[in-house]
């Protein structure tokens, strides 16, 4: 559990996580029917650390990953969602929350995990937000600490989902997929180029990533302006 002195309790913003704000809605139940997915998509071992990913910028993996993890808590799991984007963070605008320490402050060692991680208004969801971004982020996201932070988190959490770069951008998606149990791309309809995403996928699988499937986002159908689905790589 987080201290006391560092819990931070904070509004979370509607427009992101429809999952909190209209848990009825045909896009919410996209969204549990990925979480369905991702559970089943292994049977011989627990998925616990899942990464979300995309091949570029703006297809909507932040917003996936938020509410992936809104989901896993309101199912009763113990939820950590981990902004890994230690380039262009987003986590602490999702749940208006500042981000003056956070994961880039556990790397360097200057603060414990569970100093660093705080509450929101859902129940068992926990957020350690990305913090000042540091100047070296492949090394930080490479380093022995970074295994020993999840190995850690493993202890204390159920689910830990992690927000990370786009793939093509930077190598941090690539570095991360080697140590999480799965992957999940994210890809955004009209927008993402084949190839993009191709080559997004062969990246991750030459990282020994295990590609969960791909979350198709953007797509319009007659009775949601969004549509979010999953299904296998």
């Amino acid at each position: 559990m987080a201290r006391k002195d560092r819990k931070q309790i904070f509004n979370l913003q509607s427009r992101s996580l429809i999952s909190l704000t209209n848990p009825k809605s045909p896009i919410t139940e996209q969204f549990r029917t990925i979480r369905t997915n991702i559970q089943f998509s292994s049977v011989d071992e627990e998925l616990q650390t899942i990464i979300v990913t995309s091949s570029g910028p703006g297809e909507g993996k932040s917003t996936t990953t938020a509410n992936l993890a809104v989901v896993f808590a309101q199912q009763g799991k113990r939820v950590l969602l981990i902004d890994a984007d230690l380039r262009k963070p987003t986590v602490h605008y999702t749940f208006r929350t500042e981000n003056h320490v956070g994961l880039s402050n556990v790397l360097t060692r200057q603060l414990k995990l569970e100093e660093a991680v705080s509450i929101t208004t859902q129940e068992k969801l926990f957020v350690l937000s990305s913090g000042p971004i540091p100047p070296n982020p492949s090394e930080l996201l490479g380093s022995k600490n970074m295994q020993l932070i999840l190995e850690q988190a493993k202890e204390e959490y159920d689910v830990i989902v992690l927000d990370t770069p786009p793939v093509l951008a930077v190598t941090d998606a690539q570095i991360l997929a080697n140590l999480a149990d799965g992957v999940v791309l994210v890809v955004s309809s009209g927008k993402t180029e084949r190839d993009s995403a191709k080559k997004a996928k062969e990246l991750l699988e030459s990282a020994k990533a295990k590609i969960l499937g791909v979350v198709l986002n953007n797509k319009k159908a007659e009775e949601t302006h969004y549509y979010y689905y999953y299904g296998g790589k």
